[in-house]
């Protein structure tokens, strides 16, 4: 009786002793890009006007894909948004491969920047273990369970070893010096959002790559280790303010070699 009669008081007062915790403050992360189309919706994170970074998971269409930037709530239209068609994308080869899960994606029209939309930073470093970084996605924190996107969510998560990460991997995953790990046991590692952004010290550290810890909440999750792509990142922007092209297209070969020794 004494719940029953503390959870009519919270109602009235328009509190909620079932409010996610886990939902980010509003607009507090204005890199954080909506991608959606017909058959999926994901993350991204912007990293300046005209690109966002995501996973190889989260691979929009050009031709039937919108970025909305300034999002909090999907569902609604909040005043704060940008929608904005996707122009062009550029997947790092071989793609969705043991060796890399990355995606660039071109605007096709830049973004204006104010208190709702903002760039981050790309890497000045590498994320070390221990170090205490978070993740921001929409969907489901709750393992081996779905529910639509809504709200922005953000966990916060350590970075782990790669030889812990490499003994929680499934046999299906091989491990690349693309990746990194971040989550462990007794910490909130699920954010069932392909492309989910990986933050540490302000800077974009990685887009999710594998959600281990949707499956086994003991588990890391797996995403990009964007410090050692920013590089080939620089190299696609410079490529298209040079020769810019001439048509939306579907790119499918990286403006550089790669292989399995070296990142680029």
């Amino acid at each position: 009786m004494n719940l029953l009669l503390l959870v009519a008081a919270l109602g009235l007062t328009g509190a909620s002793p079932l409010a996610d915790y886990k939902v980010s403050q509003p607009h507090s992360k204005p890199w954080q890009v909506y991608l959606h189309g017909e058959r999926q919706s994901c993350s991204g994170a912007l990293i300046n006007a005209w690109w966002i970074v995501t996973s190889f998971g989260c691979t929009p269409r050009p031709d039937s894909s919108i970025a909305s930037l300034g999002e909090h709530d999907v569902t609604v239209r909040e005043g704060t948004e940008q929608h904005i068609q996707v122009a062009d994308v550029v997947v790092h080869s071989p793609y969705r491969s043991p060796l890399h899960s990355l995606t660039m994606v071109r605007l096709a029209e830049p973004a204006r920047f104010n208190q709702y939309v903002q760039p981050i930073p790309l890497p000045s470093r590498c994320p070390q273990p221990g170090e205490t970084c978070y993740v921001c996605g929409w969907g489901s924190t709750i393992p081996n369970h779905y529910e639509p996107p809504k709200f922005l969510k953000c966990i916060t998560v350590p970075v782990v070893d790669d030889q812990t990460c490499r003994n929680t991997f499934p046999e299906y995953i091989f491990w690349s010096l693309g990746m990194v790990c971040a989550g462990q046991a007794n910490t909130e590692n699920c954010i069932n959002d392909w492309g989910s952004v990986l933050v540490c010290d302000d800077q974009l550290q990685g887009v999710q790559w594998y959600n281990n810890g949707c499956s086994n909440p003991a588990h890391p999750s797996v995403y990009t280790k964007l410090c050692m792509y920013t590089d080939w990142i620089s190299n696609v922007m410079d490529r298209y303010t040079t020769t810019p092209p001439t048509e939306t297209s579907y790119t499918t070969t990286p403006p550089t070699e790669t292989t399995p020794e070296m990142i680029i």
